[in-house]
C-alpha cells in the first residue's frame, strides 16, 4: 500500500512538471532525462521454457543524457520478481512440488539509437516527437538475497513519445541475456547439466516489459550567431 502511493505521489509531481509549459523553449534541445517506469518481467530458464510465462511486477527508474536527437545513454535501475515450478529432483520443473521466487535488482547502462530525429520542434521537419529506438548495453544484478551477481547484456527495443516539451513517454522491452545460470537460487537448476561457458543457449534470460514517464533538463545554452562569425 505504501509503496503504491509513494509511486502515485511521484506520478503527479512528473506530470505537474510537464504542465509548466512556459519555461520550455521549443526547438531547444535538453541533454537530460530522469524517469520513473512500471511494468511486467519474466524469467527464461530450466523452470520457464518460455517467455512472459509467471510474469509477475516489475518496477524502477532511469536516468538518460542525449549527445544528439539520434544517440544517447541511458542509466537505469530496475526491480522485478521471477518465479517458476520446484524441480522434481531430476532437474524438471513439477507443478505439484509448488513454486519458488527470487527477487531482481537490475543495474545496467545502454547506448541507445533513434530511428528519428527525436526531439520538439515546429521549424525543422526533420525533427519528430516521436520515434522507434533500439538498445544495447551491459548491466549487474544482485539476487538470491543478494549473495549473487551476475552480469548480463540487455537488449532493448521501444517507442517514446515527446507529449511535451519537457515529459517523454516510453515503452521498452528489454530482453536480458545473462552470463551464467543460477538466477533460480535452486540448487537443481543451477547450472545443472555443467554447460556454463560453452553454451550461451543454457544461460538463463530475463525481461520487462515497461511503459515509462520522464521529465527532461540541462538545455542547451543559447548561441550568438553573430558573435561566431566575428
Amino acid at each position: 500500500m505504501r509503496n503504491g502511493l509513494a509511486r502515485m505521489i511521484l506520478t503527479v509531481i512528473l506530470v505537474g512538471l510537464c504542465s509548466a509549459r512556459a519555461f520550455a523553449g521549443f526547438g531547444d534541445m535538453y541533454h537530460c532525462d530522469l524517469g520513473i517506469q512500471g511494468g511486467c518481467g519474466y524469467y527464461t530458464g530450466d523452470a520457464t521454457p518460455h517467455i512472459f510465462m509467471n510474469v509477475r511486477e516489475a518496477y524502477g527508474a532511469f536516468f538518460r543524457y542525449r549527445f544528439t536527437q539520434r544517440w544517447a545513454l541511458s542509466l537505469q535501475g530496475n526491480a522485478q520478481r521471477i518465479t517458476g515450478y520446484n524441480p522434481d529432483g531430476n532437474g524438471y520443473p513439477a507443478s505439484v512440488n509448488g513454486k519458488w521466487i527470487n527477487q531482481l535488482v537490475n543495474i545496467d547502462v545502454s547506448a541507445e539509437f533513434n530511428f528519428f530525429r527525436f526531439d520538439d520542434s515546429r521549424y525543422d521537419s526533420r525533427v519528430k516527437p516521436f520515434s522507434p529506438y533500439i538498445g544495447i548495453g551491459f548491466g549487474a544484478t544482485a539476487h538470491s538475497h543478494f549473495s549473487k551477481v551476475s552480469g548480463y547484456m540487455p537488449f532493448i527495443i521501444g517507442f517514446k513519445w515527446k507529449f511535451a516539451p519537457r515529459c517523454n513517454l516510453q515503452l521498452a522491452w528489454q530482453h536480458n541475456v545473462y552470463f551464467n545460470d543460477n538466477l533460480e537460487n535452486v540448487a537443481e537448476y543451477n547450472n545443472s547439466y555443467g554447460l556454463n561457458g560453452s553454451n550461451i543457449m543454457n544461460n538463463d534470460v530475463a525481461g520487462q516489459l515497461l511503459l515509462g514517464i520522464s521529465v527532461a533538463f540541462a538545455m542547451d545554452k543559447h548561441r550568438c550567431l553573430r558573435c561566431d562569425e566575428k
